[in-house]
């Protein structure tokens, strides 16, 4: 299993603070008011709001502060924001991509550029890593939705591309522009997903020793710290002994 998975593990496996949740929380409120802005504020009728609330719901954030999110989009809130990626290289030449919503374009630059290079990256221009990822759409069950099997025929039927399953679960990725269909399709046969969204997932990785990992978080930590970052991406392979020692 690549990075992109093996990040969200080690994620779930840290404790996660009133404060980190706090920001959390506001991210997600952010993608919420930005997805209302842009389409219908009806769930029902916008994909990308759909995704946006089943990210937050995943995420345990209460029901009154995605309604609030929603309401304002409606109240005129958002309209500044636009959504930027940046590209850069980690510690060890390990391919990092930043998503980011901003209401002020320099500011975010500024920071994203100075955390890279306080923690052993450098800034690249757009396009310089993202050859080495694809877009996918990634679902994920926990490990009572089904045995691996029964998944796996759910998920070939729902027209998914692969299915991962291992003790923490099932990760079934799609194309990029199917993922809506496919997340209802696999609704109907398994119940609700845990998440639901769009990923880049790395087609080339850096294998990582423990140092290297350890240099690698500090960064997208620092990264996921700024209150203008939604997410960030890398493509680090590391083996089970290395991730069970973080």
């Amino acid at each position: 299993m690549a990075g992109h998975s093996k990040w969200a593990n080690i994620q779930h496996r840290k404790n996660r603070q009133d404060s980190v949740r706090a920001k959390l929380f506001s991210k997600l409120s952010k993608e919420i008011t930005v997805a209302a802005k842009m389409g219908d504020p009806d769930p029902d009728k916008n994909p990308r709001l759909r995704l946006a609330i089943k990210d937050a719901k995943s995420n345990s954030m209460p029901k009154d502060n995605i309604e609030r999110a929603i309401k304002k989009a409606q109240g005129g809130e958002g309209d500044a924001y636009e959504e930027i990626r940046y590209e850069g290289y980690g510690p060890n030449g390990v391919a990092v991509i930043v998503e980011a919503m901003t209401d002020n374009r320099n500011r975010t630059a500024s920071n994203v550029r100075s955390t890279f290079t306080k923690n052993g990256g450098n800034l690249g221009e757009t396009g310089s890593v993202g050859f080495m990822f694809e877009r996918k759409g990634e679902i994920r069950y926990t490990p009572d939705a089904g045995d691996d099997d029964t998944v796996m025929m759910a998920a070939i039927e729902a027209g998914a591309e692969d299915v991962e399953s291992s003790e923490d679960g099932h990760v079934i990725l799609c194309a990029d522009t199917d993922l809506n269909d496919v997340a209802s399709a696999l609704e109907t046969q398994l119940g609700e997903s845990e998440s639901t969204r769009l990923i880049w997932q790395p087609t080339t990785t850096t294998e990582l020793d423990l140092e290297g990992m350890e240099k690698l978080m500090k960064l997208v930590e620092a990264l996921e710290d700024d209150d203008d970052v939604q997410r960030v991406t890398t493509n680090f392979e590391a083996s089970d002994e290395v991730l069970a020692q973080l």
